[in-house]
């Protein structure tokens, strides 16, 4: 601290002369008078403090007039109180494996090394950690992002459709590196190998500005990450939530924590993408499953305080004992002067992620009953695993357009035609779109006809509003209709026209022949 301001001088013996420290040498241009005052001081405070003592003040005093302000004070006041810190505990259940897939035969034909990572999870890695509050200042927005409904990323994706994916065979996450480091310690509290940054995408950690007032940020989030559950000699063991999501009230300066929470949603049947690998290499085979689990999760006890508080003559008039319980304050509530809707930070969030998201995407009943009162078709698409989060990884024959292996066409759907403009203004202007995992419509009378038209992995279904299916694409078929060239024998879409993506126009050709088909049953 000290050397930071420090300008001065050293004799020939190594000693500093204290006269040199923060005070106007004779000869300058100040008046002698204000020389003699200064000298005043200087030999006064010599008396009181010592030259060390007056050391550490000089480097306080940074506008050398040799008086304290608060703004000065500060550091010493930082020193004497304690860092804030801010208490987290770890709220988990492990995966419930009667909800895998694999389950219902008992896992056949798994073997039990395979899973070993995941059998032995059955509590967190840490039960409660502390954090400082500065750590936190990593989920303050920059500087042109501070307006309410503002999203950025904290941790930017490096994937795109070009690019790939990140290798399989891993066991050790990279060493975080910036803001990396707050979102790893926070995972690691689940288990002691998170990989922050997934495979596939999405990928990265995306934030959003709820409310702010002149003190406060309410600032919502959500992370793609993933856990590596086994160790060698087994194969890797890949356990992927679908998202981890919430917020942080935080003052604008990073230095309080009024709130922290962090979770797995789990308001939907399946919430979490396994993968493990059956062979040392990247072209080993991999199994691929889905399942629910019931919480994970960090939550702040409360607001962040000092570990110690000091009155004016320095002495501890209170302390923050190693239970962890916090000091005592009273904090008076926050008032918002700009906010929006949790609901509607988290579709910033979700568009910011995916563009495709741009049109919305309805729960199934809810899509048939707008559907009806705007006199529109409701377009579906329906998966085995989740087109939203990161489950949707699904796996297809890589013979099926040259997909990488688990390339899922719920990804390639989305990361393609579904964030294609066209395919969205039309989606905007002619239907009501929704997707659906086939688990959640299983007992659903509505969906009776979608389900009898379903095929694995992910099926595309134009239906009028009383549930009957016009049209419909199983995804696997029509990413091989878009593999083959107009020319060429069995290609049934044409790929002539203003578009030359032949995914957007094969997906548009499906939607405008769907329209075409409903008047066929709207005359009947």
């Amino acid at each position: 601290m000290a050397a930071d301001v420090d300008k001065s001088t050293q004799g020939e013996d190594g000693s500093r002369d204290p006269g040199q420290i923060g005070i106007p040498r004779p000869g300058t241009r100040l008046g002698s008078l204000t020389n003699l005052m200064c000298v005043c001081l200087q030999e006064e405070s010599v008396r009181i403090l010592g030259t060390e003592g007056l050391f550490l003040f000089s480097s306080l005093d940074t506008d050398h007039d040799f008086y304290l302000s608060p703004e000065e004070f500060k550091p010493i006041v930082e020193k004497l109180t304690g860092t804030k810190r801010c208490y987290l505990p770890t709220f988990s259940s492990p995966l419930q494996l009667d909800s895998m897939t694999k389950s219902k035969d008992g896992f056949l034909g798994v073997s039990h090394s395979s899973l070993s990572g995941l059998r032995s999870w059955t509590s967190p890695a840490q039960p409660s950690s502390l954090f400082s509050a500065s750590q936190f200042r990593a989920f303050l927005p920059p500087k042109n992002k501070v307006d309410v409904g503002a999203t950025w990323w904290v941790i930017p994706s490096e994937l795109n459709i070009f690019t790939g994916y990140l290798p399989n065979n891993r066991y050790h996450p990279p060493t975080p590196k910036g803001k990396e480091v707050l979102i790893h310690s926070l995972l690691s509290m689940f288990h002691l190998r998170p990989f922050i940054k997934s495979r596939f995408a999405p990928q990265g950690t995306v934030a959003c500005i709820r409310a702010s007032n002149d003190f406060y940020f309410d600032i919502y989030f959500r992370i793609h990450a993933e856990f590596q559950l086994n160790e060698v000699p087994n194969f890797p063991f890949w356990f992927t939530p679908g998202q981890f999501t919430g917020n942080i009230v935080l003052s604008k300066d990073g230095s309080h924590v009024r709130h922290f929470h962090l979770y797995v949603p789990n308001n939907r049947s399946l919430n979490v993408d396994m993968e493990w690998l059956y062979g040392a290499s990247e072209s080993s085979n991999m199994e691929v499953d889905i399942g629910f689990l019931p919480q994970m999760e960090l939550m702040s006890t409360g607001p962040s305080t000092p570990s110690i508080i000091v009155d004016e003559e320095g002495n501890v008039i209170d302390r923050k004992e190693s239970s962890h319980e916090p000091i005592q304050f009273v904090f008076e509530d926050i008032i918002w002067s700009s906010e929006i809707s949790q609901e509607e930070a988290l579709h910033q969030i979700e568009v910011t992620y995916y563009p495709f998201k741009k049109v919305d995407y309805l729960p199934f009943s809810d899509a048939f009953e707008r559907a009806e009162a705007e006199n529109k078709l409701v377009h579906s698409i329906l998966l085995w695993g989740d087109c939203n989060n990161y489950i949707e990884i699904i796996p297809i024959p890589v013979t099926i357009v040259e997909l990488s292996l688990n390339e899922g066409s719920g990804r390639t759907l989305r990361e393609t035609v579904l964030e294609s403009s066209p395919i969205m203004a039309l989606l905007n202007q002619s239907f009501i779109s929704s997707w659906s995992l086939v688990k959640e419509l299983e007992n659903l009378e509505k969906a009776r006809l979608h389900l009898e038209s379903y095929n694995f992995p992910v099926e595309m279904m134009v239906a009028l509003p009383n549930g009957t299916i016009v049209h419909h694409i199983n995804a696997n078929y029509f990413l091989d209709q878009t593999a083959m060239k107009p020319e060429e024998e069995g290609a049934t879409f044409s790929f002539t026209g203003s578009f030359e993506d032949p995914s957007t126009s094969t997906y548009l050709h499906f939607l405008r022949e769907s329209l075409e088909k409903a008047k066929q049953y709207l005359i009947e």
